[in-house]
């Protein structure tokens, strides 16, 4: 797959570091908020910081089978009609933030009412015994995400977050990561939604196997997706891709939105530009991810809920600084003396 990404302008970028150093303040004080109004700044497609979404990617995963997970696929379509209803989480806090909510089915076992389907197919296959998908459906995922971000992106949105809601999520998720990153399932993979002791065991064990057996390529992000990977993972890679090809930036949300960042940025490295880092999941896995993209989280709340709940929470954060970068006294507008690099 080739995509034709927007350039960062990294001249403007460099010119709203100047103006934030500029502000009667000491120098850094906004800490991460002042790097990320900054890289904000250089994303072209930006119009309208206000007209903001968060793009919920729903799908089911067939390696629930296997007992890696507190509940049944069946909660997948459940939430995804909270979402379409406005009752789930994330809808409470997107109107506090001003957002709006788009559930998509990617590839849920049901359609569901209110839900936009765009599903690949239903539901992926139980990848402890066989390939999550094809690397066609991997690719018709991947394509569907970014189409959808650039769809919104010209209905006028400059602002999208990534959340996902799949049953089964954060052990694809943990494949992935341990697949791209090279390092053990055991230290990546966390308890999800609340696994006993058992369940992690299992879990882990799971996904050992699968990647023992179905040896995905670390080099290429679409192989380990089709392999062990998910709809919903695959959708939010392209939601990423398509932030960079429309030239917006894409909130990662927790550690599934991360994984999905990672498989973007190794198919596309210059798409990681456009990528803003929300919240630290409580999932291990996170971290590590974080670093490999040479990215920080601003918000450590040990939120582990996903649907783009952290995302979302970021959203006043980023307004609050933007009041400051925007209004805000400059030295010369006062007699405070500027503050000097030591």
């Amino acid at each position: 797959m080739k995509f034709e990404l927007s350039h960062f302008d990294e001249e403007a970028r460099l010119r709203a570091q100047k103006h934030w150093d500029s502000l009667a303040k000491p120098l850094k004080g906004m800490g991460l908020f002042e790097d990320m109004v900054s890289r904000v700044e250089g994303m072209p497609g930006v119009k309208d910081l206000k007209k903001r979404c968060v793009l919920v990617f729903c799908a089911d995963n067939g390696v629930v089978e296997e007992g890696v997970t507190q509940t049944g696929s069946d909660v997948t379509a459940i939430v995804a009609g909270n979402m379409a209803k406005g009752n789930a989480t994330v809808c409470k806090m997107a109107k506090v933030a001003g957002a709006d909510v788009f559930p998509v089915d990617i590839g849920m076992n049901v359609s569901v009412e209110g839900v936009r389907d765009v599903h690949v197919c239903r539901g992926t296959r139980n990848f402890y015994k066989l390939q999550s998908m094809t690397r066609e459906e991997c690719e018709r995922a991947i394509e569907t995400g970014a189409a959808l971000v650039r769809e919104l992106h010209g209905k006028g949105y400059s602002i999208i977050a990534t959340g996902e809601m799949g049953i089964g999520n954060t052990t694809t998720s943990s494949a992935v990561a341990s697949a791209l990153l090279g390092i053990p399932a055991s230290v990546l993979t966390g308890r999800g939604a609340g696994l006993s002791d058992e369940g992690l065991r299992r879990k882990v064990e799971v996904i050992e196997s699968a990647l023992k057996r179905l040896s995905p390529d670390p080099s290429d992000a679409v192989d380990v997706l089709s392999k062990v990977g998910g709809l919903d993972i695959a959708g939010m890679c392209g939601a990423f891709i398509g932030g960079a090809q429309a030239g917006i930036p894409i909130f990662i949300d927790g550690v599934i939105s991360a994984v999905a960042a990672l498989c973007a940025a190794n198919i596309c490295p210059a798409c990681r530009d456009f990528m803003l880092a929300s919240h630290l999941s409580g999932e291990p896995a996170a971290k590590h991810i974080f670093e490999k993209l040479s990215l920080r989280a601003p918000i450590c709340a040990n939120m582990a809920l996903g649907e783009g709940t952290g995302a979302i929470a970021l959203m006043p954060l980023l307004d609050m600084a933007y009041a400051v970068y925007g209004e805000m006294l400059t030295f010369a507008e006062t007699p405070i003396e500027e503050y000097k690099p030591l």
